[in-house]
């Protein structure tokens, strides 16, 4: 999230009502609701989790055992559990 100086976007009117409500203390303002991005949009996070549950996914159907995965790509045996049952079901859904 980026701060800006409101006095440097809002006209002095508007920054004035601003003021008698949150006078020198620090406010939120949201996106709007079309203009929100889902997690992961700005970064490559949602693609580099797609592909890392690939790969625990090809690992799993090529024999690696659960504690094993688990292991290797550093997460709980739960989370691979997890996965392996959503990866399972995309595939067969799509």
């Amino acid at each position: 999230m980026e701060y800006i100086k409101a006095e440097t976007v809002l006209p002095p009117e508007l920054l004035r009502e601003v003021q008698r409500y949150v006078d020198g203390r620090i406010l939120y303002i949201p996106r709007a609701a079309g203009a929100r991005r889902g997690w992961g949009e700005k970064t490559a996070a949602r693609e580099t989790l797609r592909a890392r549950d690939e790969a625990i996914y090809r690992d799993y159907r090529q024999g690696l055992p659960a504690d094993q995965l688990a292991e290797k790509y550093f997460l709980s045996r739960k989370s691979i559990e997890r996965i392996v049952t959503r990866m399972r079901r995309e595939k067969q859904d799509g």
